[in-house]
């Protein structure tokens, strides 16, 4: 169950996400925590790393995961307890009452020894204790279930490594989107600020004369548009801080304050047959469907080994007698030898299952194997789309703040109206939502990349250029 959860989180976070993210931790656990502490009034101040290791403890979908890989564990244990000694101890008293007719005693034999004043219901005070020792000496069936069982807590310990990745990349996209979102503010209150300019200018002008009532109603309506703007971006970036608390543990009432800046370096991507060989020591879901497959391999061996017999010793020894009388000890040892004599269509149809399970593993190998490339393929084109994107925003950014200087200028010096400078300031606004966005997108496609090859719990920051 959980594995594929991890896959389908996965699968859903390699998709551009939207300003606002879910928060339903039901379908996709990695979205929710166990909520650690009260809320303070003070902010927390948190860096990429600590958020990272908040979500690391946290997080509802490695909790989870977690508890399944005990469960794994427990699972082991249990499996073992057929091949180790079993000892038992046992202690018991009472009265017993014997009725001799019932049992086939006579009263004539006893007379016919002289004895006329025979009982025939007896009562005995007994009290007896005694140690059992168990041992399975061989059995090859319980010896390959013991094995499959050590390479099912290898699956779980490795669907806890691909957890903790999944809360990487979930806690880490959180992150980016809270800072591309301040971004969006911070460009907003900006422009914001050079429309407020605008107007009280356009009125200046308007009082002077110089201006026409059209130019002052363009500025305002210009204004009030750039507050919605601002507006807006504060409600995502609000929900989207709410939305990493619901992450990392924090509960939604407190206030966060990121320390970090949103990260850009350029990525030199290897080759692919590198990425490739990385992939296949490092990708926890093609290592867990290996360790899956040595399982399975187990399980059928135990299957075809329940035609050979099994050896097992059994022994006790105690005491027992008459209460506050004599004891006298008792013991027993002997073995024994299972042979099996006719199971065999219980046996054909159990290696049938375990032979299409261990078919369609094989198959998800393969499978897995081209998902493989084709993932670290596609997100090396996205890093190197993104990188260019982000090379083109930042000469729009450039081209579109030059633009809007020259038509302020224009505009002051009473050569032009204001319609250059309220299209300038549009075409800025469009050009920074583009660039922060394009970071975003280009830090996003670097995560899933260290994703794709396996290493994004271990080096997302170096991945980030941190």
């Amino acid at each position: 169950m959980i594995p594929a959860l991890l896959l389908a989180a996965a699968i859903g976070l390699t998709s551009t996400l939207a300003p606002a993210q879910s928060t339903d931790s039901t379908s996709n656990p990695f979205l929710g925590s166990v909520s650690a502490g009260k809320a303070t009034g003070e902010a927390v101040q948190l860096s990429l790393n600590q958020a990272v290791q908040m979500g690391m403890e946290n997080n509802l979908g490695l909790r989870l995961q977690e508890q399944s890989q005990r469960s794994a564990e427990g699972q082991k244990l249990a499996s073992i307890g057929s091949l180790l000694p079993d000892i038992t101890a046992e202690a018991q008293t009472g009265v017993q009452q014997f009725n001799l007719v019932a049992m086939g005693f006579k009263p004539s034999i006893a007379q016919a020894f002289g004895v006329t004043n025979f009982p025939l219901l007896v009562k005995v005070d007994v009290t007896s204790a005694q140690l059992n020792f168990n041992q399975q000496l061989f059995s090859l069936p319980a010896i390959e279930a013991y094995r499959a069982e050590k390479a099912n807590v290898q699956v779980a310990q490795l669907s806890t490594l691909m957890a903790r990745g999944t809360v990487v990349l979930t806690v880490g996209t959180a992150y980016l989107q809270i800072l591309a979102d301040s971004a969006q503010v911070d460009n907003a209150q900006a422009l914001l600020r050079a429309d407020e300019v605008l107007v009280n200018q356009a009125k200046e002008e308007l009082a002077a004369g110089t201006a026409t009532h059209l130019d002052g109603l363009r500025a305002r309506v210009q204004y009030q548009n750039q507050q919605q703007a601002l507006l807006l971006a504060q409600n995502t970036l609000a929900k989207d801080k709410i939305a990493l608390n619901r992450q990392i543990g924090l509960l939604p009432e407190q206030p966060i304050q990121l320390t970090d800046v949103s990260p850009y370096s350029q990525l030199a991507i290897m080759p692919v047959p590198d990425a490739m060989r990385i992939a296949y020591q490092r990708r926890k879901d093609y290592l867990s469907l290996q360790q899956q497959l040595r399982s399975l391999e187990f399980q059928r061996k135990a299957i075809r080994y329940k035609r050979l017999p099994s050896l097992s010793f059994n022994s006790n020894y105690g005491v027992t007698g008459e209460t506050h009388g004599l004891y006298h000890g008792t013991f027993y040892a002997g073995g024994s030898i299972n042979f099996p004599i006719f199971s065999e269509a219980s046996q054909r149809g159990q290696q049938d299952v375990a032979q299409a399970r261990l078919n369609n593993v094989l198959s998800q190998i393969a499978d897995l194997r081209q998902q493989m490339e084709v993932q670290i393929r596609d997100s090396m084109l996205d890093v190197h789309a993104a990188q260019q994107l982000v090379d083109v925003a930042r000469s729009n950014e450039d081209l579109a703040s030059q633009s809007l200087d020259q038509a302020t200028q224009r505009f002051q010096a009473g050569v032009d109206d204001n319609l250059p400078v309220v299209q300038a300031q549009a075409t800025l606004a469009s050009a920074q939502s583009q660039l922060v966005n394009s970071l975003f997108q280009y830090n996003l496609a670097k995560l899933n990349l260290a994703r794709n090859t396996g290493v994004i719990e271990s080096q997302y920051q170096s991945y980030l250029g941190r």
